[in-house]
This record gives structure tokens, C-alpha cells and sequence, in this order.
């Protein structure tokens, strides 16, 4: 599972690196051209998370936050290659630290 702060409207579709909450915990930030109307917007972050991941769309699928801003996604896929994608995509180095 992966916590997702989405943007619709953002102007681009992209994934902005990692935020920490007020509460310490990390969100992935995401961004998606699409209005968040009729589930566009939530397709759209699908899509996205699919094509950085290197996956099926769907083997994509929000679990949780449909009608709210900060999503819970699942990613069905390898861990080891899903943990390396995700850490490619969310600006994390190999020691840990965010570029």
C-alpha cells in the first residue's frame, strides 16, 4: 500500500517526489491534469502510478480516499521491483536519503 496526496487540475501528470504530513508520516505527491469530476481524476492517478511503475493499470487500485485528497493505493506486482520503482519515482537514493 502506498499514501498518495493527489492534485487534480495540477497542470501535468507526474509524481512529485515525497512530503512528510503534520503527523510524520510520508505521502507520495501526485499531480493530474484530469478534474477530479466523475472519477477522472482518480483514473488518471491509476494511470499514472501504472506507467512510473512499470505495470498493468490494473494491477493499480485505490482502496481508500476515492472522494478525498490523500489516497491509499494498492500496487499488485514483484515487491523487490515495485520497493525499486517506487523509491526511483518518489526521489529516494539508495541510502535512503531524497534527492
Amino acid at each position: 500500500m502506498v499514501t498518495v496526496r493527489l492534485t487534480p487540475k495540477g497542470g501535468r501528470d507526474a509524481v512529485d517526489g515525497v512530503e512528510l504530513r503534520a503527523d510524520g508520516r510520508p505521502v507520495l505527491k501526485a499531480r493530474v491534469r484530469a478534474a477530479p469530476s466523475d472519477g477522472d481524476a482518480n483514473a488518471a492517478l491509476v494511470k499514472l502510478m501504472a506507467k512510473a511503475l512499470g505495470v498493468a493499470p490494473r494491477q493499480v487500485e485505490i482502496v481508500a480516499g476515492a472522494t478525498a485528497r490523500i489516497k491509499r493505493v494498492r500496487i499488485e506486482g514483484k515487491p523487490a521491483a515495485l520497493a525499486a520503482a517506487l523509491q526511483r519515482i518518489a526521489g529516494v537514493r539508495h541510502d535512503g536519503s531524497v534527492h
